[in-house]
């Protein structure tokens, strides 16, 4: 009998065993691309073509990550990310057949976190998928072995330990994404990063074809803790602002 590697409770997969991915696309010839590409990549991947079997898919297979069309029959992507997360948090790469930016900070709201658009290169997609991965790992590790203490900058405050952001003393939702962000800037609060800094710090991705997620996130994450909060320099790249003493 084969034995199935099963995923640990925060949605990575234990030392050793093969990460499970569900990629979520109606288009035949699109998923199986994907799909032969992924397993290439040493994953196990499953499939589904249409939002109710996708969730389905994930409550029973309990993959580790999640490749997620937007747009689906049944239901699209955007409520199958709510229905997963809702049950289980999983990272969660989103494809959108249109380049508009209200798609995407949809979706980084429903608890994506990253986002392609169509057509894209598999290379791209694997190497995103590797970096997700990794992400979680590292906010898996941070999270036992975490930074004492917690981070005040104004009404704002970072608690490393509990992967926990307040302001005004109000909890903030963030995704893993997101407070990773968050905790960039906030490490050299008011000094400018360029989006390649932040793209290379918090994705481990060095092609700067990326930045424009880096501008989506950025852009969700001042709805969330404030827009005032975080200074863009134009042509630059962000900072985070902090009250002058």
């Amino acid at each position: 009998m084969t034995h199935t590697p099963q995923s640990s409770s925060n949605g990575v997969a234990s030392p050793g065993a093969q990460r499970k991915i569900l990629v979520v696309e109606d288009e035949p010839t699109i998923a199986e691309a994907i799909a032969a590409r992924l397993r290439a990549e040493g994953f196990s991947v499953h499939t589904a073509a249409d939002g109710p079997t996708a969730v389905d898919a994930a409550h029973a297979w309990q993959p580790d990550l999640l490749v997620l069309d937007v747009m689906l029959p049944g239901f699209d992507g955007l409520e199958v990310c709510r229905r997963v997360q809702a049950h289980r948090p999983v990272p969660v790469l989103m494809l959108t057949a249109r380049d508009d930016e209200t798609d995407m900070l949809v979706g980084l709201g429903v608890g994506a976190d990253d986002y392609m658009t169509k057509p894209f290169s598999m290379r791209e997609l694997a190497a995103r998928v590797h970096v997700l991965l990794r992400r979680v790992e590292r906010a898996d590790m941070a999270a036992r072995t975490p930074r004492s203490g917690t981070l005040h900058l104004g009404d704002l405050e970072i608690d490393h330990a509990q992967r926990r952001v307040r302001v005004r003393s109000l909890d903030v939702h963030l995704t893993p994404t997101e407070f990773d962000l968050l905790v960039c800037l906030a490490q050299t609060p008011r000094a400018v990063l360029s989006r390649e800094q932040l793209l290379a710090e918090v994705w481990d991705w060095a092609d700067a074809s990326g930045t424009r997620t880096v501008d989506s996130h950025i852009k969700a994450l001042r709805r969330k803790i404030g827009a005032e909060r975080i200074r863009t320099v134009h042509g630059v790249g962000y900072a985070l602002e902090t009250p002058a003493l």
